[in-house]
């Protein structure tokens, strides 16, 4: 079993980002169940990253986005592919940085304190599993940095989970 420390990981993001993956790939070890990973990798990026309001999945449904595993406040459950950032994230199959969701054509509020956001599609084969989307009350607060990041846990989280 990981044991984590009770402090935010320091120092560069790249840094940042290097000591989630080595928790998150501990967290992961010898566990195949999607939903129990994206619960932890959830947890993980909340205690990990600083201002955020919102860390969780999304995972594709028919035609559509049904909430998976998070930490915040509750929200939305479904999202249509194409509608809002975390819709178009998935339907593009592309990272989107959001530095002001005001200025993001459709966004959906679920939480009106949030003014940025970063989505990642999961992939696995080539084939959309969902997303991955952090929300930030602060506007601005991702950068390429983050996206690859996030990127390369969400990579973590596909290879070291069974499809859900």
């Amino acid at each position: 079993m990981t044991t984590f420390a009770a402090e935010r990981p320091v120092g560069s993001k790249t840094e940042v980002y290097r000591e989630l993956a080595l928790m998150a790939e501990g967290l992961f070890r010898g566990e195949r169940d999607a939903v129990a990973n994206a619960a932890n990798l959830s947890a993980l990026l909340w205690l990990g990253l600083a201002d955020l309001n919102w860390a969780g999945f999304y995972f594709l449904r028919g035609a559509g986005l049904v909430l998976g595993p998070f930490q915040g406040k509750p929200a939305c459950v479904r999202i249509e592919l194409g509608r809002g950032v975390c819709g178009t994230a998935a339907e593009q199959r592309r990272t989107i940085i959001v530095p002001d969701v005001a200025q993001f054509p459709g966004h959906i509020a679920c939480d009106a304190a949030s003014r940025s956001e970063l989505v990642v599609p999961l992939l696995a084969a080539g084939r959309l599993i969902g997303v991955l989307d952090l929300d930030s009350p602060l506007a601005g607060r991702f950068d390429s940095d983050d996206a690859a990041g996030v990127e390369a846990l969400a990579a973590l989280w596909s290879a070291a989970s069974d499809r859900v």
